[in-house]
């Protein structure tokens, strides 16, 4: 398989699984007729996307972000949440060094300890489990807390609100304990820089302007969610909102006089600790909140009460959970494992250059996601990214998102000859899955189909090998038991090689995928990289 012709394009359909039940499944119901052809033509097979084989718990569904983490490191790799965890089940959780600190500083300065994160039993990004034992530390160091929820309906059920909302009242009844705000992860999880969105959710959570607008309140977090759901709005889209008698953050107008020229600014008095431990969706919320890593227009215009600046953690009073982001300089309680000898370093080791093409949306994934966590680009590696669509409250208004720039963007890439590698997210079917709309999503997966065929006409007109794979399920399961499912799915991807000849294995995982391009470039696998190639041998069934 070595010398196989360059640019080697790994396409990830992000969110577009397999299954073989055409009831609710887009990817059945769509018109595909480039996949269709492709899978006749050419070798394929099925690739696990969840579970153990990628390093998640056994039965963990897969994600766009830990996909291509692992379709970039060659081995399964394991998430912080099993640290996390383990911690818990040791008792040992209120130990951490980060934790231990946000806790000191807590009853140091007899204020309240918030909890900022996704309420969701879906596990993708937070678990209430974590909450729960934070909420458990704080009582035992006597430190009042205020829970900040973020509703899900996107990688969990579309209204579930009211059962997960139980729970955590029973988890505060008898505790000095409040639920300070609610909000969908439409506004509070933003991760395409609609800082608009954003600050809706910091201003319920940190406080009103003197001359701005007061934060929408409900009675009790039951009222505001039925009033969302009596308005047809899902939990996903709950605008932010102050629950009961809580105000926003203890804090004051404060000017540092010992600094020469330190302008007044609101300055928050509490601590808090962002408690998901996916962090790509709340980094925004949480740079706002620890006013680091903004644009100006947010630093001039949105943190601003009249001419003075708004700052609603002191430093290091705001703790995450894992790292959100390098760019973001606040307390860390469980720093991510180094990923080393990832395929994207390999290459720049052999002097090879690489492109890595998305939409804005997916933005991440293909870059520090795919590179192990790394976020400075390698040597020898370009980034293109396509704005995501704008001008719409719900993406199914606008299905196509934007695939088709994308894949003109790949098309020029394989013509130009410039890149031995070119790495290319189509987003639609997971953005679209996460909706559960099904027509939305039929016709999303149609875009996919119509931009993997301008690459393979791409690959045709100038040569080169196309692998087509998936990041995880969705799609595929949009229906289950008469209600829409929005969330991830533990079905397999597919995985074709167009010009490639020979068999693929049965058996096989996103892990293998880094390894079978090392074989086509004639590259040494090394010997962190455990997964083997998908060609069949003769010690293979398949």
């Amino acid at each position: 398989m070595t010398g196989m012709p360059q640019p080697i394009v790994l396409c990830v359909l992000d969110g577009m699984g397999e299954r073989s039940e055409r009831e609710g499944n887009a990817v059945k119901l769509a018109s595909t007729p480039v996949l269709d052809r492709l899978r006749s033509k050419h070798p394929s097979t099925r690739l696990t996307a969840s579970g153990s084989p990628v390093g998640l718990a056994e039965g963990g569904r897969g994600s766009g972000a830990h996909g291509h983490l692992v379709l970039g490191a060659g081995r399964p790799v394991p998430t912080a949440r099993p640290r996390i965890d383990q911690a818990i089940a040791k008792r040992k959780l209120g130990t951490n060094d980060m934790i231990d600190q946000t806790m000191r500083i807590c009853v140091y300065d007899k204020c309240p300890l918030h909890l900022i994160g996704l309420l969701s039993d879906d596990a993708t990004h937070s678990s209430t489990k974590h909450l729960f034992e934070l909420m458990d530390i704080a009582e035992f160091h006597e430190i009042p807390v205020v829970v900040h929820a973020i509703l899900d309906g996107r990688t969990g059920p579309k209204r579930s609100a009211m059962r997960l909302l139980d729970k955590l009242d029973l988890m505060m009844d008898g505790r000095e304990a409040i639920l300070g705000t609610l909000s969908g992860r439409y506004w509070s999880m933003d991760r395409d820089q609609q800082w608009d969105r954003t600050y809706q959710a910091f201003h319920a959570i940190v406080r009103d302007k003197v001359l701005g607008p007061a934060a929408p309140r409900a009675e009790t977090a039951f009222d505001a969610v039925s009033a969302a759901y009596g308005n047809d709005i899902d939990d996903e889209y709950l605008h932010p909102i102050r629950i009961g008698d809580y105000g926003g953050l203890n804090g004051d107008f404060m000017c540092d006089f010992s600094t020469p020229g330190a302008p007044w600014e609101w300055t928050g008095e509490d601590a808090g600790i962002a408690f998901n431990f996916r962090g790509d969706r709340l980094r925004q919320l949480t740079a706002m909140l620890a006013c680091q890593d903004l644009p100006s227009e947010v630093t001039d215009d949105l943190l601003m009460d009249r001419q003075y600046p708004v700052r609603a953690f002191r430093e290091h009073c705001l703790a995450t959970l894992t790292n959100y982001s390098h760019t973001l300089s606040v307390p860390v309680a469980y720093e991510p494992e180094p990923v080393g000898d990832t395929f994207g370093e390999l290459l720049e080791k052999a002097g090879l250059t690489q492109l890595r093409i998305a939409e804005s949306e997916k933005a991440s994934h293909v870059g520090s996601c795919f590179s192990g966590r790394r976020h400075a680009p390698f040597e020898g590696e370009q980034q293109r990214l396509l704005p995501s669509p704008r001008l719409v409250d719900r993406w199914h208004e606008q299905p196509n998102l934007s695939a088709e720039k994308v894949a003109a963007a790949a098309v020029e890439a394989i013509a130009s000859g410039e890149h031995a590698f070119i790495l290319v997210n189509v987003a639609n079917a997971d953005v679209l899955g996460h909706e559960g709309d099904l027509q939305a999503a039929i016709d999303g997966v149609g875009a996919v189909d119509r931009a993997v065929g301008a690459m393979v006409d791409a690959i045709d007109a100038n040569g080169g090998t196309l692998l087509i794979t998936g990041s995880h399920g969705n799609s595929e399961l949009m229906e289950a038991d008469g209600k829409p499912h929005t969330g991830h799915t533990d079905n397999p991807v597919p995985f074709i090689w167009v010009g490639g000849s020979g068999t693929l294995r049965d058996s096989g995982s996103l892990a293998d995928v880094a390894p079978t391009m090392l074989e086509m470039l004639g590259l040494d696998q090394p010997e962190a990289m455990t997964g083997r190639s998908l060609r069949a041998t003769a010690n293979d069934d398949g």
